[in-house]
């Protein structure tokens, strides 16, 4: 099969497609000079289950690196752009979680994205939710920069499995075939966005459209996610897009949000059935999804990979068809192979979730009881923390960082950051801290990179805010997504 169009060519194989666009500034070259063009900030916006979590993992387990080549992430943690994100996108808060608002977030980012010299990234794969309007805000805060918007996409017959699990790891009780048939019939419609979370990120076509209004077709990048789930030729696809050497990348700290078993994800389906109702969100999130979901049920070896039941196949196919009709059509930069997005036919016996046997449901359970009775006890008695010796050069950044964003700062600086005055000292903090020239003295020096200075010199907890979702039965609006060697 061969499909020639004006910015992706596909062939037996994949082929990896990259080229410069008009007013691309090469990583080692200054911008910031009389005449010269303003920095480029790429907005990674989605979707949800394309390998999202690693590729973040990667840029900031690598922030060091990336500065070197011209590239910086603004904030502290890749937690900042996702609390960026729930405020443009107006998410509300209860008040009982325990993170701090995150009202003007939004504004902090981007004003300290605008302050790179070359390059800076913004990534958070829930901003393909945004709504036209919200889209708009986004991309005229940005528009005084080289604006580029970056989405990957996925073929249908990986991504409803994944995206069916994942409902269910934000707490969601619908069953597998009942989930995928209320997809079905919502595809036609044309508020589908709004009838369904699934069609709300991930009508790829739709959403492209909604956030090109002010920029040039070329600086919207696609990026299909191979079929094989290889990480690394994701991670060298995203990273064309960025103009960066893909190769001096340390990748092994990069983790996946990997996906549960078949077992795994009925048991957690019907816990969440049994589940009271008052137990709020952000509980839910830090014991459950983070505890249970990430570091037990995903450990277990996977013997089946969930399928789309008999007779769904055409229909998914007949979806990806649409899809990758529309990227050949469209002028935008197509960074893959856009076949990998046309689903194959399923060779595996098909098995429904809720038919699991009950002897296999029994072993999962006990694990999982076994693993919070753990974390209950080592969070009430086992408090004892082993502290790093620090250097004198490391002890007085501790006291730099402590003055200037520590705990006690940082929530103070957050709670009213509803001012705009406040927001401009929270970048000018910023500037100080995390600068590019930070980021390589901190490499030379052997420190982490994706929390400069060391997170836990701040001496406080980091704080996990609950998943995002409309009232009892709709589908969640925050997830995260999966790497492609774990789904």
């Amino acid at each position: 099969m061969t499909i020639r169009r004006r910015f992706v060519t596909i062939e037996s194989g994949v082929r990896l497609t990259s080229r410069d666009s008009p007013g691309r500034v090469p990583a080692g070259q200054k911008n910031r000079v009389p005449g010269a063009r303003p920095p480029r900030i790429y907005l990674h916006i989605g979707e949800p289950k394309t390998g999202s979590t690693f590729l973040q993992h990667a840029i900031w387990g690598n922030r060091g690196r990336l500065a070197d080549q011209g590239v910086v992430l603004p904030g502290y943690t890749r937690r900042d752009h996702s609390r960026a994100s729930r405020d443009l996108r107006e998410t509300p808060r209860l008040a009982s979680d325990p993170a701090e608002p995150w009202i003007g977030e939004w504004d902090v980012l981007t004003r300290q994205a605008l302050l790179a010299r070359h390059a800076a990234v913004i990534s958070d794969e829930v901003l393909a939710a945004c709504n036209p309007k919200q889209a708009d805000r986004a991309v005229r805060s940005l528009l005084s920069a080289e604006l580029h918007i970056v989405l990957a996409v996925r073929d249908f017959a990986a991504l409803l499995p994944a995206e069916w699990q994942e409902s269910v790891k934000t707490r969601r009780t619908v069953p597998w075939e009942e989930w995928l048939g209320d997809v079905v019939d919502a595809a036609p419609r044309a508020d589908r966005r709004r009838r369904s979370w699934f069609w709300t990120v991930h009508d790829t076509l739709a959403n492209l459209s909604m956030w090109s209004p002010h920029i040039p077709p070329d600086r919207l990048h696609v990026i299909t996610v191979p079929r094989d789930g290889s990480a690394d030729v994701l991670w060298r696809r995203f990273a064309s897009v960025l103009g960066i050497d893909s190769d001096g990348i340390d990748l092994t700290r990069a983790r996946a949000n990997s996906s549960l078993g078949l077992p795994e994800t009925e048991f957690l389906r019907r816990m969440n059935e049994a589940l009271q109702e008052d137990i709020p969100d952000w509980y839910y999130t830090r014991y459950i999804k983070q505890i249970l979901a990430h570091n037990v049920l995903a450990a277990q070896p996977r013997q089946k990979r969930l399928a789309l039941p008999p007779g769904r196949d055409a229909w998914a196919r007949e979806q990806s068809e649409v899809l990758v009709a529309g990227l050949l059509d469209s002028k935008y930069h197509i960074v893959g192979d856009p076949s990998e997005l046309l689903s194959p036919p399923s060779t595996s016996h098909y098995v429904a979730p809720d038919q699991q046997p009950a002897e296999q449901l029994l072993a999962v359970a006990v694990r999982a009881a076994a693993a919070l009775a753990d974390s209950r006890y080592r969070e009430i008695y086992a408090t004892t923390r082993r502290r790093r010796t620090a250097s004198p050069r490391q002890i007085a950044s501790q006291l730099k960082w402590t003055m200037l964003n520590g705990f006690l700062t940082k929530r103070v600086l957050r709670n009213t950051s509803h001012l705009p005055a406040v927001r401009r000292l929270r970048v000018a903090i910023w500037w100080v801290l995390v600068r590019p020239a930070r980021h390589r003295q901190a490499v030379a020096a052997g420190e982490h990179e994706v929390d400069v200075p060391v997170a836990w010199l701040a001496g406080g907890r980091p704080g996990i805010t609950g998943a995002e979702r409309p009232a009892r039965g709709g589908e969640p609006a925050e997830q995260n997504s999966a790497g492609p060697a774990a789904d």
